[in-house]
């Protein structure tokens, strides 16, 4: 049994509120916009996603970005797990991301997570993803029980969570 039904068709755009963001999924052609977004905020980043994923390392460079778009990009087109970049409405920077993944820990269908650039911490962007993400979730995905660790759950607990068999 795969994690999504073989119909599914995922969002290829989501509007924020206001317009003046939305996601859509990532592609490598965005490394360029990612990188200096990914780095200028890594040390909050690295903070939140660290200890779980050893994500965003305080070496990665450009070129390792682009590689990790590219499998992102792959990951989607084979609906194993989705990356949504946060643009603004011309596509020229990003804001932040979404992670949409199959559960690595038991008792869920699947784990959201996301984040937002330093700059937009704590701003109305920032409010409106973390209103419209749990929202989307379930309105657009056919999950019954996501988890959205960092959120409902510290990521300490959810590292302490049993494994999924098999991840």
């Amino acid at each position: 049994m795969t994690w999504l039904p073989a119909d599914f068709v995922h969002p290829a755009r989501v509007p924020l509120p206001g317009g003046a963001h939305h996601l859509r999924p990532i592609r490598e052609s965005d490394a360029p916009m990612d990188y200096p977004a990914v780095m200028g905020s890594r040390e909050r980043l690295f903070g939140i996603f660290g200890p779980a994923w050893g994500w965003p390392s305080e070496t990665m460079t450009a070129e390792a970005n682009r590689v990790d778009l590219a499998r992102h990009e792959r990951e989607i087109a084979a609906h194993e797990s989705f990356n949504y970049v946060l643009l603004d409405r011309a596509e020229t920077a990003v804001r932040g991301c979404v992670y949409i993944d199959p559960p690595e820990r038991a008792g869920a269908d699947a784990e959201i997570s996301w984040w937002v650039v330093d700059e937009l911490v704590g701003s109305e962007v920032e409010q409106a993803l973390d209103a419209l993400v749990p929202q989307w979730i379930a309105a657009d995905w056919p999950f019954r029980r996501p988890r959205f660790p960092g959120r409902e759950i510290s990521w300490q607990d959810w590292l302490a969570l049993p494994g999924v068999r098999g991840a």
